[in-house]
């Protein structure tokens, strides 16, 4: 078989090869041009970011015959035996499968040998996590204080695993995944090279499912090739890849925000017949609503976007949802991701979120349009008072003839946001219905309704302690609180304290909350309009006994009464 695969034949010869690992190729190169490298080293990072690779270049240029250099000139002997592995001083070990006590002490044992073709011998480990306990324990007298002509390179994908008796022997450095532009950039390179047409959306699909790993990524954009046929196009690379376009994840998302749930649940149920991965689906949709909430957070940081390929419709999405829907709907589609893993059935799954997330929307919306109606109607009510209030008292000419407007007695509201909004046109509605009859009856079982109230509900109990009935029609009751804080209290508890006045009462009665203060100024407003409606009318009563007139301003209507 002649063929070779791409991640082998573009597998790093030298360091400026190693794409994205700047920070560890620098140090291994300056390091190695003073002279100053160490006997052992570990190399921790994801799968294909350039481990056992780096180890291998470390290898060559620590024995190239033009040493010190800071990269292998892959022409002398030295530098293509151990590319081709016909050098046997340079030892790559898989741990995975040789990870006995006996592999490591036959390791131990043939340290202090020295090598026989080239400087430096060089033991590259991989998988080093694998080895057992009593191997770890063979190895670290050697690692600790091995031959000057050995070097150790240890390499690992799970560090956490490793005995920090080792790790401590050991020069770290931790491999970071690849970034998708350093990925695109390679693949670019690699695809002209091997004169290979591939379009930049397909080079950008195969880097977002790579996940950092460039192994990973010439093995996908491999198949991508041989599934398609001139060129290697996008839909070639979802195919392979089992992942949802951008496109399509844009629409899903924008249904759901939407609150469409039958183009939502359309387009989910277009992607699981078209046979993608439902598990890769919401990990793609997890990390695209991600990218948007990032993007959203801090535009400038365009480099964290991991998902999503920034363009015009990707910044108008994140321009338009709310930051606090997208946690939201991520963290519904992370129990949905969990709950997939332990199931047949995915898509039940997968439309139960997406029916969730819509729901909640809709939620959203009714009770934002809800805020937004309410707004509005209390806007209408206290522009219809101010009407009714420049009806009432219309502006007079003055002296020069200019407008000018009786200022009513008491204020119409209150600058106070806190404070007790007195409905006026309801009590001045009470007032011309009341009639002393229904007020004497409410304030003849006044105390049991109060003793009742006390046992029933003590909060509701204390708001209206302070407070007496001042006029009663055959709907209404007008109290009358000492402070103007009770009377917002007492509507906060309206439903308990009517529905017992009404057993006491025997029917319903609407209790209206007003101060003392307020209820004096709209009573008098009340009698004086009243009288200018009698004397207008011509029914004006004959003059009231000076001696009654003088009691009525003592005691008040309430407790006043007239015996011939």
């Amino acid at each position: 078989m002649s063929y070779q695969a791409l991640y082998r034949v573009w597998r790093p010869r030298g360091f400026s090869d190693v794409v994205g690992q700047t920070h560890i190729t620098r140090t291994l190169q300056n390091a190695i041009m003073q002279e100053k490298f160490s006997h052992a080293y570990l190399f921790s990072g994801p799968r294909g970011t350039g481990k056992t690779s780096a180890a291998k270049i470390f290898a060559k240029t620590i024995n190239c015959e033009r040493a010190p250099i800071k990269e292998p000139c892959n022409e002398c002997s030295a530098c293509l035996g151990i590319q081709d592995g016909s050098i046997s001083d340079v030892i790559e070990i898989d741990a995975a499968s040789n990870n006995g006590v006996e592999q490591i002490r036959d390791i131990r044992d043939k340290v202090k040998y020295a090598p026989s073709s080239v400087k430096y011998k060089v033991y590259i480990i991989d998988e080093v996590h694998m080895l057992s306990i009593g191997a770890f324990n063979a190895l670290l007298k050697t690692l600790e204080e091995p031959p000057k002509h050995v070097l150790f390179i240890l390499a690992t994908t799970e560090p956490h695993k490793i005995p920090l008796t080792i790790i401590s022997r050991c020069q770290r450095f931790d491999f970071k995944r690849i970034s998708q532009h350093s990925m695109v950039e390679r693949m670019e390179l690699i695809t002209e090279s091997e004169k290979v047409s591939v379009t930049k959306e397909a080079l950008e699909a195969v880097a977002l499912s790579a996940e950092g790993g460039m192994r990973d990524a010439l093995s996908l954009l491999d198949q991508a090739i041989s599934y398609s046929e001139e060129q290697v196009e996008l839909n070639d690379v979802l195919a392979v890849t089992g992942s949802v376009s951008q496109k399509k994840i844009i629409q899903i998302i924008e249904s759901m925000y939407d609150s469409d749930v039958q183009k939502a649940l359309q387009h989910v149920d277009d992607i699981i017949q078209n046979g993608k991965d439902p598990a890769r689906f919401i990990f793609d949709l997890i990390y695209y609503l991600r990218d948007i909430l990032l993007y959203k957070s801090a535009p400038a940081n365009e480099n964290i976007l991991e998902r999503a390929i920034l363009n015009d419709v990707f910044i108008h999405l994140s321009e338009r949802m709310k930051a606090s829907w997208i946690q939201q709907s991520i963290s519904k589609l992370n129990q949905c991701q969990q709950e997939i893993k332990w199931t047949n059935s995915p898509k039940v799954f997968i439309e139960i979120a997406i029916l969730n997330i819509t729901e909640h929307q809709q939620v959203a919306s009714k009770t934002e349009n809800s805020t937004i109606l309410e707004t509005l109607t209390r806007k209408i009510e206290q522009l219809e008072k101010e009407l009714t209030s420049i009806k009432q008292n219309p502006p007079v000419a003055n002296e020069n003839g200019q407008a000018q407007t009786v200022t009513p007695k008491r204020t119409q509201s209150r600058s106070n946001k806190n404070s007790y909004k007195v409905p006026y046109e309801r009590i001045r509605q009470v007032l011309s219905e009341a009639s002393k009859t229904e007020l004497k009856h409410v304030q003849s079982q006044w105390a049991n309704f109060m003793d009742s109230l006390k046992k029933k509900s003590a909060p509701a109990h204390a708001t209206i302690l302070n407070s007496k009935p001042s006029a009663a029609s055959e709907q209404a009751l007008v109290v009358s609180f000492r402070y103007e804080i009770h009377c917002s209290l007492a509507l906060d508890h309206r439903q308990t304290i009517e529905l017992l006045l009404a057993e006491v009462m025997g029917k319903e009665i609407t209790i209206i909350p007003i101060p003392e203060a307020e209820w004096q100024n709209v009573r008098e407003d009340y009698v004086k309009n009243q009288h200018q409606q009698e004397e207008l009318s011509g029914d004006k009563e004959p003059q009231e006994d000076p001696l009654i007139e003088e009691a009525r301003k003592l005691v008040g209507d309430d407790l006043l009464e007239i015996h011939d």
